[in-house]
């Protein structure tokens, strides 16, 4: 009697199975990798440059308190730097902060400008012969020449003519021609002739912002011509422009 042969013919097609399933199978590693190989990593990104912050700029040389005096919503400063506590003579530079990621930036200057004959002080007194020290506000421009086309309101009157001699012979006529009130001992909204003086007589007024006349001043700030008419055609009444004033060591504080 012969002996069944089913055990082996279930193991062949098992067998067969198992074969049939690896042919089948997804290759998911290189054939030509030596065995054991790891598969190689993806090249890693190159860093992404960090760009620094910088904080927004400020008009350079001003101290903190000089800083502290300009008003939070002065966008537009004319900065007038003398050449010392006693010198007449300074430079104007016109500064705006359009964009408060950059601050201020300047815009124009600086230019040469004369100021009061004996200097400046943080303490004006009629006749002192000094320019005031601090930061006042721009609202009110005139002249005796027609408006050029200021954006600040303009009074255009005969009585800003001007005659006489400066401090150095020369004629003053034509000094005030365009002028910008500072507005130091005065009611802001009115024309630079107004006299009404808050602080009283005795501490001065008709601060003025005007054209030079070669020589300094009894207490104003003188540009050209030139330069004046490009700033009353400047200032700007919509960005509060203010005028920061004195001798480079007083803004410095």
């Amino acid at each position: 009697m012969s002996v069944p042969r089913r055990p082996y013919v279930l193991l062949v097609a098992l067998f067969l199975l198992v074969i049939g399933c690896s042919a089948g199978a997804v290759q998911t590693t290189d054939p030509s990798a030596p065995r054991g190989a790891a598969a190689p990593e993806a090249s890693p990104a190159p860093p992404r440059p960090v760009e620094s912050l910088r904080p927004p700029a400020e008009i350079p040389d001003l101290g903190p308190q000089t800083r502290a005096q300009i008003p939070a919503t002065a966008r537009q400063a004319v900065v007038v730097t003398g050449q010392g506590p006693d010198s007449n003579r300074s430079a104007v530079t016109l500064y705006s902060f359009d964009d408060p990621a950059l601050g201020w930036r300047p815009g124009a200057g600086p230019w040469p400008a004369h100021n009061g004959m004996e200097g400046w002080t943080d303490h004006h007194l009629a006749d002192d012969l000094r320019s005031p020290v601090g930061v006042f506000g721009l609202t009110d421009a005139g002249g005796r020449l027609p408006d050029p086309g200021a954006l600040l309101p303009y009074d255009e009157q005969h009585r800003f003519a001007v005659s006489g001699e400066g401090f150095l012979g020369e004629p003053l006529e034509g000094s005030f021609d365009y002028v910008v009130a500072i507005n130091y001992n005065r009611i802001p909204g009115t024309s630079p002739l107004d006299r009404t003086r808050p602080l009283g007589e005795e501490r001065g007024g008709g601060i003025w912002i005007h054209v030079d006349h070669g020589g300094p001043t009894q207490g104003c700030v003188s540009l050209t011509e030139d330069r004046m008419r490009e700033l009353l055609l400047t200032l700007d009444p919509a960005k509060n422009p203010v005028i920061v004033m004195g001798d480079a060591a007083s803004l410095a504080l």
